[in-house]
């Protein structure tokens, strides 16, 4: 069953470029991931500071995984460093999915 993870986190409008290459680069590692269909960052337009995050994984498996890799870990630090709070993360299980 395909897992969606989706949900903002926040961080000091200061601080969003320079946090800017440590979420290319943990975006870049998952996305490499087996497993991974889609991992994605954004800063909301409305609310600088405010982080939308969207996955998608292929199974809960994949979604373990990806949580004890060495570069969760290095991002784990960055984002601390750089004020990161207020996550707000859900993951939803979809039984299916049709274009529209």
């Amino acid at each position: 069953m395909t897992l969606v993870l989706a949900g903002v986190f926040r961080v000091p409008p200061a601080q969003v470029e320079a946090l800017r290459p440590h979420m290319l680069a943990v975006m870049a590692a998952s996305r490499a991931e087996p497993g991974c269909r889609e991992y994605a960052y954004a800063e909301d337009v409305a609310e600088p500071g405010m982080i939308r995050v969207f996955e998608v994984w292929t199974d809960q498996a994949a979604l373990d995984a990806h949580f004890a890799r060495p570069h969760m870990a290095a991002w784990q630090a960055a984002r601390e460093a750089h004020g990161f709070h207020a996550r707000d993360l859900c993951v939803y299980q979809v039984a299916g999915e049709r274009k529209i």
